[in-house]
């Protein structure tokens, strides 16, 4: 299957489809790969229009779960907290091809697929 843009709505249908599912979250990230491996339980959204500089998004996407988180510089770790945040973007583009989501924003690339 051949890699389709999708919109958020669309994107939110199919990842909530892989609550319970072990899942891979690679994030590219100015010259810099972080990898995420976890048990997704619930996804959520938060939206914050009280922002004081541009630096913070205005939409998140959060992956609920447990796991293990790996950079460049360590071995794997314990994720520090029981979720990982993708800042969103009105300008945010989505991808699905089979079973891999790739999610564009102005910070960077995630790729989020099932182990």
């Amino acid at each position: 299957m051949s890699e389709k843009f999708i919109s958020i709505e669309e994107f939110n249908h199919l990842i909530q489809k892989w609550s319970g599912k072990t899942i891979r979250i690679t994030k590219q990230e100015l010259g810099d790969q972080d990898s995420v491996t976890m048990k997704l339980g619930e996804v959520d959204y938060q939206t914050d229009t009280r922002r004081i500089d541009g630096y913070e998004p205005m939409h998140v996407l959060h992956l609920h779960g447990s796991g293990t988180t790996q950079t460049d510089l360590e071995g794997a770790q314990p994720l520090p907290s029981d979720y990982y945040e993708i800042p969103l973007e009105d300008s945010s583009k989505y991808q699905f091809s089979n079973k891999r989501f790739f999610l564009s924003t102005e910070r960077g690339t995630y790729t989020i697929e099932i182990v």
